[in-house]
């Protein structure tokens, strides 16, 4: 549980100024659960340059509460929380000092924005609040106002944790959670996962991640894991100490997370996934007599492959459908093994390419339609599907053919301006697993819109 708060102070000397505004947001990874925001009467004179900063005076916190009227507010609302901040370390320390001129120990944990976004988002012109946000598309109203900084510190936030592929941030929230360090009840991590499409992870106690995996519903498939008898599970459910997850809004963004993430984090029990995902594929080359004909072999990464397929009988099943929707020859596609004509021109439904009777030149203008169809090789585009709620959007980009990332935008500038697309993807791996896992899915499902890109769009 994450609390996201800025502070706005009456300025001064260091260690007395004097908090006139709070806002907090109480985040459970997800979804806001709570928030409280309220100014604060600081009972001191607020420095001239910071009225002119905040347009924050004295005349408007006159009837504003006092401090020691909402520390109940603030201690409850961030009970076992870490605390969240651009700039964490001045949060933490105006919020302690306040605490302490009223005799109370205020202790949080803590993680900086600022911090995270140096890591996690590299080589940005500037990190502070506002020209960061900018940059990654983010909306900010009400600048140097607690509840406007603090609701774009919560989107940034998001953002980080979306890109934190090596699970930092979960893993060290997992061991300082005190809650999570009492092993609940397997029936309480079901409870409390979402119905939802994403990715999950098993912790153990130290906060180590022992399994990775991805489902359309995490608790149904949380369900099968504690419910199974396999020797596996049966282990899983003995060391499983915490469960976090990450909604990604789609199956397509949940399996390249899963497959990148098993082989950053290594789990314990996810050892076949660390494998290849695909055993066989298809390439295209011309045969004696100038037709590009398509066979189906065994996977050989020194080969390039038009597209890649899980088993043997998922490839001929896909030829067979390329072979119908294209009016491709069955001789030419591997399907009939004949020195004479395929069964299609017997019936009247291939034109002739294993005869000789059409020529190479209109034949492969067909071959050709289709690799250009289920290959992105050399393509610039984006794939825009489903995002985590009905305004959201997700983003996956293609630059000359390689997998760059993933991202989520609520405004199309966010997508249509180069720098800011590129500030808001995730950058990925691109390997041939994640290559399979995107032509398997645009293969088998409809999405909601591909958008070829403009060579001058290059980011």
């Amino acid at each position: 549980m994450y609390a996201i708060l800025d502070i706005e102070t009456t300025g001064g000397k260091y260690n007395e100024e004097g908090i006139t505004e709070i806002a907090i947001y109480r985040f459970d990874g997800h979804e806001t659960v709570d928030q409280f925001a309220s100014l604060v009467n600081p009972e001191r004179k607020i420095q001239p340059f910071v009225v002119n900063l905040t347009g924050i005076n004295n005349e408007m916190l006159r009837n504003a509460p006092k401090f020691y009227e909402v520390a109940k507010r603030i201690v409850e609302i961030t009970q076992d929380c870490t605390l969240v901040a651009h700039n964490a370390q001045f949060d933490n320390r105006i919020l302690t000092t306040e605490f302490e001129r009223l005799g109370f120990s205020f202790d949080r944990d803590t993680l900086c924005t600022v911090e995270l976004s140096k890591k996690l988002i590299p080589d940005l012109p500037s990190y502070s609040l506002g020209k960061l946000v900018r940059s990654l598309g983010i909306p900010l109203s009400d600048r140097h106002r607690a509840q406007g900084d603090a609701k774009a510190t919560l989107q940034l936030f998001k953002m980080l944790l979306n890109k934190d592929n090596e699970k930092e941030i979960i893993k060290k929230t997992v061991r300082k959670d005190p809650k999570r360090q009492l092993e609940p009840k397997l029936l309480d991590m079901i409870e409390a996962a979402p119905t939802k499409t994403g990715v999950y992870y098993m912790h153990r106690e130290d906060g180590e991640i022992i399994y990775i995996g991805k489902s359309k519903n995490i608790r149904k498939r949380l369900v099968q894991h504690f419910t199974s008898d396999n020797r596996k599970s049966k282990r899983i459910q003995l060391e499983v100490a915490a469960v976090s997850y990450e909604e990604t809004g789609n199956d397509l963004i949940a399996q390249l997370k899963e497959s990148q993430e098993i082989k950053q984090n290594k789990p314990t029990y996810n050892r076949a996934l660390r494998q290849t995902l695909f055993k066989y594929q298809l390439r295209s080359q011309l045969d004696a007599d100038g037709y590009r004909t398509l066979h189906i072999e065994k996977a050989d990464k020194r080969k390039a492959a038009i597209t890649t397929f899980t088993t043997y009988q998922q490839a001929k099943n896909v030829v067979h459908r390329i072979t119908e929707e294209f009016g491709l020859c069955q001789q030419k596609t591997g399907i009939h093994k004949t020195s004479g004509n395929c069964f299609k021109y017997t019936i009247k439904e291939c034109a002739g390419a294993c005869i000789g009777e059409e020529s190479p030149e209109s034949y492969n203008e067909r071959v050709s339609e289709f690799i250009e169809k289920h290959s992105y090789h050399n393509k610039d585009m984006l794939i825009i599907d489903k995002g985590r709620s009905v305004e959201e959007r997700s983003v996956i980009l293609i630059e000359n053919g390689a997998y760059k990332g993933y991202g989520y935008y609520n405004l199309n500038y966010q997508i249509n301006q180069p720098d800011v697309l590129r500030s808001i993807i995730t950058p990925m791996k691109n390997d041939r697993d994640a290559q399979h896992i995107i032509q398997s899915y645009l293969r088998k499902h409809k999405v909601h819109k591909i958008v070829t890109l403009d060579p001058k769009h290059q980011t």
